[in-house]
């Protein structure tokens, strides 16, 4: 199967679980009307077969879902020939480089409106695109009739790819609740309405292809709704309704190899995202169970190898120093087969199991050593943020030879010294060959037309201090460039650590 491409800003809809969904309108008075009342649901879906339009159920439907732009701002290298030998060049003509740019940049999706107050629903995605560098300046939020709103970021978690806004008006307005996604059958009927490629309110029609549908692509929450209703670039974040207008699905991603539909669209199932959306609401923290291992699906191969049922169990691969799984004495090569009295298949993962759990709660662990069958009791941690699960699996090599890219880090660092650097994890002390709680910033690339590769520094090499103070963040050491611009110094005095040779101080001119 070819990769998931998740189209961000584009292909995604909206979901979440709870009661049966009703889309209610408001008047000035107050006066509201149940949109799915059994009477007038009887008259627009037949009870058994194909509807025979979805005009109806779209009308009731549709004023309460929304399109979402936003605009952002993005900080630049303001030199255009950085990382080349004509950097040193333009610097100097510009009388030692100009202050970082930026660039405006927008995204658009879709959204659903939750309470007449004007709470909505997307994806965290919409909001907050994946570049880091970019800062969420302006939300504004368009009904089907062309009105637009300016709206705020009430809460957001990007592990389920959800946020809520809330519209910044005091009036009325038409909304959905979430229905039940855990009663969705395959072959049930779906409607879709979001923004797809910017041109509107848009409505498609389908069926569920699929139920907790995993993709492929890891995480606590790659467990989806399966539809062949067409999804596309601007649909994120928009509702996924059934036929008796319940929101039972966040359209999310899609599959495809041309960025376009291909009838092959995943959902956030309601029952997984309700509760999200109500503790974002509330302003609650997310709080998710962790684990601390790295894991592999049992594919046929490791099946046919270790006799064991097909789809069943998953590989631990990695263990994380001094986790809730190091503590409770799990093991490289371990096969979890239970967590907490639930079997481990391909459609409810262990770390699904362990992120719907709190931390701290003690949880029996099933899994094969060796052919030996063990039970475990875990402690379950608090699970980090998602930047910080990636810094702990990251690799690093320090012998590839990487380019300066501009605008992927800091960008004062990368103009004063003339190299790009990254905070120092677990994983990249292991693959330095360091001990894993050194502290420092590691150089991941370096200009080589700066007085820092004169100087022989190279990627891989890390940064312990600067002007003789401790450099454990990438912001220490940004503070102590800023301290020598500032005294009018030409120069900074780094210490380096190489690998496992002592350390030793260099003088770095400043740019």
């Amino acid at each position: 199967m070819n990769k998931v491409r998740y189209v961000y800003g584009l292909s995604s809809a909206l979901l979440v679980g709870g009661a049966a969904i009703s889309l209610i309108t408001g008047s000035p008075l107050g006066a509201q009307v149940a949109q799915n009342d059994d009477a007038v649901m009887q008259r627009v879906v037949p009870v058994e077969g194909a509807p025979a339009s979805f005009a109806d159920l779209t009308a009731q439907l549709a004023p309460a879902v929304v399109n979402i732009s936003t605009r952002q701002r993005i900080e630049v290298a303001s030199n255009p020939f950085a990382g080349t030998p004509f950097a040193e060049l333009f610097n100097r003509r510009q009388g030692g480089g100009g202050q970082p740019q930026t660039r405006e940049a927008q995204s658009l999706g879709s959204g659903f409106i939750i309470s007449a107050d004007g709470v909505v629903v997307t994806n965290n995605h919409v909001i907050n695109p994946p570049d880091t560098r970019a800062k969420l300046e302006a939300i504004t939020i368009t009904l089907p009739d062309g009105t637009e709103y300016e709206a705020d970021l009430i809460g957001s978690d990007a592990a389920s790819d959800l946020a809520v806004l809330k519209i910044r008006a005091n009036k009325t307005f038409p909304f959905v609740k979430f229905g039940d996604s855990s009663s969705a059958r395959v072959g049930d009927w779906v409607v879709a309405i979001g923004n797809p490629f910017g041109l509107g309110g848009t409505v498609t029609s389908g069926i569920i292809s699929a139920v907790y549908r995993n993709t492929g692509q890891g995480g606590a929450y790659d467990r989806y709704l399966q539809t062949d209703a067409s999804i596309n670039r601007g649909n994120s974040g928009g509702p996924l309704f059934d036929m008796r207008g319940n929101v039972i699905g966040i359209n999310n991603a899609i599959f495809s190899p041309s960025g376009g539909s291909v009838g092959i669209g995943f959902a956030i199932p309601a029952e997984i995202a309700a509760p999200i959306v109500e503790k974002l609401r509330s302003g609650q923290e997310i709080q998710r169970g962790y684990l601390g291992v790295g894991l592999a699906p049992i594919d046929e191969d490791f099946a046919a190898a270790l006799g064991l049922p097909k789809r069943r169990g998953e590989l631990v691969q990695t263990v994380q120093d001094d986790s809730p799984a190091a503590r409770a004495g799990l093991k490289p090569g371990d096969i979890v087969t239970r967590v907490n009295g639930k079997d481990v298949t391909a459609e409810q993962t262990v770390s699904f199991l362990v992120a719907n759990l709190q931390p701290g709660a003690k949880v029996p662990v099933e899994l094969l050593r060796e052919g030996q069958r063990l039970s475990l009791t875990v402690t379950l941690g608090k699970r980090p943020s998602e930047t910080e699960l990636q810094q702990q699996t990251q690799t690093f090599d320090p012998n590839a030879e990487e380019p300066m890219a501009p605008g992927t880090s800091d960008t004062t660092i990368e103009q004063k010294l003339g190299m790009q650097v990254t905070p120092m994890t677990p994983a990249i002390a292991r693959s330095l060959g360091v001990p894993t709680d050194t502290r420092g910033v590691v150089i991941a690339a370096v200009d080589q037309n700066a007085d820092v590769a004169r100087k022989g520094l190279r990627r891989g090499d890390i940064i312990l201090s600067a002007n003789y103070q401790p450099t454990p963040t990438v912001e220490a050491l940004l503070a102590q460039i800023k301290t020598s611009a500032e005294g009018k110094r030409d120069a900074i005095v780094l210490r380096i650590q190489r690998g496992n040779q002592p350390p030793a101080f260099f003088a770095i001119r400043l740019r």
